[in-house]
């Protein structure tokens, strides 16, 4: 074997489900966060690591790490944290984190702005669906070279939710564990009543359908607190807290499995409304009835984002001298082929 062979066998090794990973072993754990432009990404992964820095704004996709001991005196663990800038516009670039040599140990935290409802749905939507279908090209590669690992991570998918459960058959697990985060609470908080109960019955449906945990935060210290506890049970294989709040009015904390169809009740709509509103599951249904009080903002991510180049936080001299000749010469070529282009004498016939 080469010296690369046998760094992925080690890497393979530490990469065990947290039920195989033996006293003294260290395992290491992968968590991608995405989500809104500006949605507080960073700000929640500064304040899981326990970092005093101020958050900047996310070029494209950004990596760190954090280690912890489980107990005193043994190895610490490592947590691989990966933030997607670029709301959607950046999506393709899941694939670098995501792969099937962490699969078995990886987990996803999507991060929604509930400041910004009419982008909530299609950020959602978008991140979640290309996510979904890459991991799931992964699973179908294991089902064929390593079937034991994909078997058991089909079966991990349920953990949550037991078979005795009402809604066993009404949901559809994500592939790998999900949290869904609802940032900048402390703004939605000031909004209409009745449109915080349609966006907390909406997010807790999503949730319960991708059997995922679902939180709702802010800048405030107690709130970051039950966000990071999550995170931590992701990324460290913490307990995960038993702790419920559904309370509309009070900020939703809702670990996965612990919620159920008939508490959540049905769309937030009238009865006339529903019976004229076609989907062909119940996420569609959803969906349908939250863009009807919420239409989806018309915006692209890919013509807001902005060229690092022109940013100053990213300014290099020599560099940018550089690229300054190179734009002066591409001008120049541009005018000297639209001369040459005029010049030309195309035969009409």
């Amino acid at each position: 074997d080469t010296l690369w062979d046998l760094a992925i066998a080690e890497v393979e090794k530490r990469e065990n489900p947290d039920d195989d990973v033996k006293p003294g072993e260290v395992w290491e754990k992968s968590v991608l966060f995405m989500g809104n432009k500006n949605g507080g990404k960073t700000t929640i992964i500064l304040r899981c690591l326990e970092r005093e820095e101020s958050p900047k704004p996310t070029l494209a996709l950004e990596y760190t790490f954090g280690r912890r001991a489980r107990r005193h005196n043994t190895p610490k663990d490592v947590a691989h944290f990966w933030e997607l800038g670029g709301g959607t516009s950046l999506v393709e670039l899941i694939r670098i984190p995501i792969t099937s040599h962490n699969i078995r140990s990886f987990a996803v935290v999507l991060v929604l702005d509930l400041s910004k409802p009419t982008e909530l749905w299609t950020t959602m939507e978008s991140l979640l669906q290309v996510t979904r279908n890459h991991v799931n090209k992964i699973l179908t590669k294991l089902e064929k070279t390593n079937p034991e690992v994909a078997a058991e991570m089909k079966q991990r998918m349920w953990n949550d939710l037991q078979r005795d459960h009402p809604d066993y058959a009404l949901v559809d697990p994500f592939p790998i564990p999900l949290v869904i985060i609802g940032s900048k609470y402390d703004i939605f908080h000031e909004f209409d009543s009745e449109m915080r109960k349609i966006i907390s019955k909406t997010l807790r449906f999503v949730s319960h359908y991708y059997g995922a945990s679902l939180v709702f935060t802010s800048k405030s210290e107690v709130l970051l607190l039950k966000a990071r506890a999550l995170i931590n049970h992701l990324a460290f294989g913490y307990d995960k807290s038993k702790s419920v709040s559904v309370d509309p009015s009070k900020p939703l904390f809702i670990p996965a499995g612990l919620d159920s169809m008939s508490q959540i009740g049905p769309p937030p709509v009238s009865d006339s409304d529903l019976g004229k509103m076609r989907a062909n599951t119940p996420l569609e249904l959803w969906k349908k009835v939250f863009e009807k009080t919420f239409p989806p903002k018309s915006f692209c991510d890919l013509q807001d984002t902005k060229d690092p180049a022109q940013d100053s936080q990213y300014a290099e001299y020599e560099v940018d001298v550089m690229r300054a000749q190179k734009n002066q010469e591409l001008e120049q070529y541009k005018r000297n082929a639209s001369k040459s282009w005029k010049e030309m004498d195309f035969d009409s016939n």
